[in-house]
């Protein structure tokens, strides 16, 4: 067995990995329509200009790397991953999260900038944005833990 099957997951479904089971692919393609459509949104509020800081862009890897934080943290503090856990680990976490953020558009954005000129600006967007997501991502785990323990009655 592979890492992503266990013992009564061949019973659930005829194929073996988790990544062939339609069901998996319907969660994450569902996932996947909500976070481009909101990624959309996020970029007609703040377009990308190619001369200034891209907005749309680094709100959407930083919002996406705190939700992506929290959202497993959560998942994995209540226990392991299957069910409910597993389909909204896959809607949520691949799905929205792949969808909503993005690194190509980061990378593309980084390019426009140096190739216009924007050197500094571009250097600057690509290590805010890594750092910055680094962070997002470690403030969506401490967030969620501290919500769990509270909502459990246990210690913050």
């Amino acid at each position: 067995m592979g890492p992503n099957v266990t013992a009564g997951d061949h019973q659930e479904s005829p194929h073996p990995r988790l990544y062939l089971r339609p069901s998996a692919l319907l969660w994450v393609f569902l996932g996947g329509i909500c976070g481009t459509a909101l990624r959309y949104w996020f970029e007609q509020m703040w377009p990308a200009s190619g001369a200034s800081w891209p907005w749309g862009t680094f709100a959407a890897n930083l919002c996406g790397a705190f939700i992506l934080g929290a959202a497993l943290e959560t998942l994995t503090l209540l226990g392991p991953d299957g069910g409910w856990r597993r389909h909204t680990r896959l809607f949520l976490g691949t799905g929205f999260c792949g969808a909503f953020t993005t690194y190509s558009a980061l990378a593309l954005e980084i390019s426009t900038l140096t190739r216009n000129g924007f050197v500094v600006t571009g250097m600057v967007y690509a290590l805010v944005s890594v750092a910055a997501g680094l962070a997002a991502a470690l403030g969506g785990i401490a967030t969620a833990a501290r919500a769990l323990a509270r909502y459990a009655g246990g210690p913050e």
